[in-house]
């Protein structure tokens, strides 16, 4: 019977060396995947780089707009802003622009009052006729002016002047004015004035025959230059 020998097996162990190769061959195994994968991309259309370069663009014209965005709303606060401050600065011109036309309104009224004061003050007559009657005398054809005159404005000195008359009418058919030295019997043509508030002057007319009166007009003049006549008229009326 033939004795069986046993064999020894010397086989060498490394464990790093094996966990290397198993690290290599798993990172050829993912760097073979990605190849695959982008050639997968690139065989159906894809192209990173272009891909790339349109994300680049994209992302610059992002932050572009982005840019041009914050400047938009900062102008338009400064616009908003500007426009408050117009609007109130807009207000208080109208404001003061009313005030300043009220003052104007004010003053041209005080103005104007002051002026006709003036005026009336300057331009006022000094003769005014109060009163202007006809009454009947004690014969026939004979009548009385009375005539009233009076100072329009207080004063402390006298008013001089003269007063004359006319009676306008018809006559044989035709129209007649005569003056109060056709109409006098002293053929006076004009009476003389002098008072310091009033006078009453009262003078005597006879009208002719034929004659129709329908009105008499009387005229006061001031001895002092430039001052106007006063003329007032009174339909014929006997009281």
């Amino acid at each position: 019977m033939t004795e069986t020998v046993p064999r020894l097996v010397v086989r060498t162990y490394a464990p790093m060396r094996r966990r290397w190769l198993l690290a290599v061959l798993a990172l050829l195994a993912v760097f073979a995947f990605y190849v695959t994968y982008e050639y997968g991309r690139f065989d159906g259309g894809y192209d990173r780089l272009t891909v790339s370069q349109r994300d680049a663009e994209a992302r610059v014209g992002r932050e572009r707009l982005e840019k041009q965005n914050r400047e938009l709303r900062v102008k338009l606060a400064e616009y908003e802003s500007a426009r408050v401050g117009q609007g109130r600065e807009r207000a208080e011109v109208a404001k003061a622009i009313g005030d300043l036309q009220a003052q104007v309104a004010k003053q041209a009224q005080e103005l104007a009052f002051y002026k006709g004061v003036v005026e009336q003050g300057a331009n006022a007559p000094e003769v005014k006729i109060q009163q202007l009657r006809i009454t009947a005398g004690d014969a026939p054809r004979r009548f009385r002016l009375r005539i009233t005159l009076v100072q329009p404005v207080r004063s402390e000195r006298s008013v001089e002047g003269t007063v004359t008359a006319r009676v306008e009418g018809e006559r044989e058919g035709g129209p007649l004015a005569l003056d109060l030295a056709a109409l006098s019997a002293d053929k006076r043509a004009e009476i003389a004035f002098s008072f310091r508030y009033f006078e009453n002057i009262d003078p005597e007319i006879t009208l002719p025959e034929g004659f129709s009166p329908e009105r008499v007009s009387v005229e006061v003049r001031s001895a002092k230059k430039g001052v106007a006549p006063v003329v007032q008229s009174l339909l014929w009326s006997v009281e």
